[in-house]
Parts: C-alpha cells; structure tokens; sequence
C-alpha cells in the first residue's frame, strides 16, 4: 500500500514519539559494580552480599542490578575511598582500616563487652550508630547502606594460656586496627597491623604469635593448625564495625521508587542478614576448632577486670570526644548493650 505524504509524516512522527516514551524505561536499567575483597566462598560473600545483590534485582523489576566483581578494584584500607570517589559504586569495609578520624563515632561498636551475636550486634549498630550517633554524616560521599559487626572478638595465641595480665608480654598479636589495637597494646603485647589476607602467612611463618579476630575467621584463613589457644569474654573481647556504602552519585541515578525499594531491604534488614550468616559460620567454625585441638576458654577473672578497666578508659574518652559535636556517648553505649542483652 502506497502511503500519502501527510500519512508518512503522522507515522513518522508517532515512532519518534514513542522512542521518546520508550528511552527513559531504557535509561533506567542500571548495572552497578561491587568490588569485593573477601574470599569470594567466604560466608559472607556467599550468605549476605549476593543473597542482597539478588534481592535488589528482584524489588527493582530487574531495573537496577549488582555485578560482584571477581576481584577486588584495591586493598581492603581503600575501599571506603573508593566508593566516595567512584573507583567503584559499591564497596564495604572496617571502619578501623582507616586510619584517619572520619568514623570517631563507629567506634561504639569496637568496645569490649557490646554483644554476643552478630545478628543482634549488627541490628543494635544500624540502630544506634545509624540513629542517634547519625552515622550518615561520618560517611561523606556515599549513601550508607548498611553498618554490621562480625561475631564477638576472641584473642587467639599459639604461645600460652593467658592466666593473669603479665602473659600478654612479649606476644605479637595482629590487630584489624582502632580500639583494640590500642587495648592489647596496654595489656602488654607487641601489635601489628595487617589485613586478614595477610595473616596465614605472618602466622605460619612466626612473624606473629597469635591474632584477635572471629572464630570464623580461624576456619575462612585456615588458621586452625597455627594456634593453640582461644581467649573469649562475656560480650567479646572486641568487635569491628563494617560499612556498606554506594556511590552518592551512582545512587543519585536510581529512581526514587527503587531508591525506596532498595532500603526496604538494606539497614536494619541487611543487619539482620549479615548477622545471621556471621553466627552461622560461627557455629560451624567452633566445630572445626574443636576438631583441631584448640583450647577455648573464659577470660580469667583477674585479667577480666583489668580489660574492664581499659576498656572503661577508652569508653570515657571516646563520649569525651564526640560530646564536643552534641552527642552522648554514655547513652549510646547503654542502649547498644541493651539492645544486644549484654550486662555491664
């Protein structure tokens, strides 16, 4: 059929019309880039980042999506930069790997004593340094997706049993860094800084004596055949606190629809999600240090107390610190600990 010069004109102008309609729904397909430097079986990557990514997809329709890299696009420490800068659009991390004072407030959730279980301690950090300690305002540059601990911190040595405060002399213990890195180096143990990639190596080869980490980190780094003795505390001798951060820009791109949709199913609900697969890899690690001989046992009274002394110190001087910008620290701590049930 042959078309008139006007008809050719009309349906020309209604194809125009409709890549007009069509070309925003096109424009709002948006792949983000993760970048991931934990092992990529770790029960983290596994449990939470990707169960996440694929819940993301699924509350946006399939319009925004998360690509997990292979590798990671630089060290652990950088990896808060990164995502500030738009080295990558997602990225996670230890607050404590940077060294600067950016995270003053994180580090409520680097004390002693503030929980027995990653579910509990990631939600009651998203509640309290995410509410009233406004944690978005210490993470310029990106949108803060979530905030979570690992489970408690356990003080593990292949040297001795630490029976009183004076057998914390002479150890070199690797620390992640911030608070705890400042108590054992008061209880009398030589410190050093490393990522946890780092650590089979300095630990097999004698570089250190023993490591304050999880006790599914002794499982994920294999460890296990490298220590003898495992330290823990009522509330963990430590925690570390971790960030989950997009791009401010990449997140500006979203649609406020999925942006909603998005948090529906991060902060509080990712606390939970992380949480849970931490305590999972808990349980299942404990078994596996039974397995190879290593000692678990209670901090002894004596040296209970002296950490509590420490750790009461620092606590004072970190509520110090951040009343200067209007924030009680004191407060904060007690609803921490009250949401996680720990007794102090």
């Amino acid at each position: 059929m042959k078309l008139t010069h006007k008809v050719a004109q009309l349906l020309g102008a209604a194809a125009f019309g409709m890549t007009i309609l069509a070309a925003p729904a096109a424009m709002a397909d948006t792949t983000l880039a993760m970048s991931s430097w934990l092992p990529a079986r770790h029960p983290i990557v596994v449990n939470a980042f990707k169960p996440w990514a694929q819940q993301v997809e699924d509350v946006t329709e399939g319009r925004v999506k998360i690509r997990i890299l292979a590798k990671p696009l630089g060290p652990p420490p950088a990896h808060f930069d990164m995502a500030a800068d738009g080295v990558a659009d997602i990225t996670y991390g230890l607050h404590s790997f940077t060294t600067d004072d950016r995270f003053v407030r994180s580090r409520i959730g680097q004390f002693s004593f503030t929980g027995d279980d990653a579910a509990s301690g990631s939600t009651a950090l998203w509640n309290v340094y995410g509410g009233m300690l406004d944690a978005q305002a210490e993470h310029e540059g990106v949108k803060l997706l979530g905030l979570f601990v690992h489970g408690p911190g356990i003080f593990h040595n292949n040297v001795r049993k630490i029976e009183s405060d004076a057998d914390f002399a002479g150890l070199k213990i690797r620390v992640p860094g911030g608070y705890i890195a400042d108590m054992i180096s008061d209880l009398g143990a030589e410190t050093l800084f490393m990522s946890t990639g780092e650590i089979y190596e300095k630990l097999s080869r004698g570089v250190i004596d023993g490591v304050t980490i999880t006790y599914e980190a002794l499982t994920a780094y294999k460890l296990t055949e490298h220590l003898k003795y495992s330290m823990r505390a009522p509330g963990g001798f430590y925690n570390s606190t971790w960030f989950f951060v997009m791009n401010d820009d990449k997140w500006a791109e979203i649609s406020a629809e999925d942006q909603a949709a998005i948090e529906a199913i991060s902060g509080e609900a990712f606390a939970a999600l992380v949480g849970n697969a931490w305590n999972a890899a808990d349980d299942a690690a404990l078994i596996a240090i039974a397995d190879a001989g290593i000692q678990v046992y209670d901090t002894p009274a004596d040296v209970l107390e002296k950490i509590k002394t420490i750790a009461a110190g620092y606590e004072s001087e970190w509520a110090d610190t951040i009343a200067a910008d209007g924030f009680d620290g004191q407060a904060a701590l007690a609803e921490l600990r009250a949401q996680t049930g720990v007794e102090y």
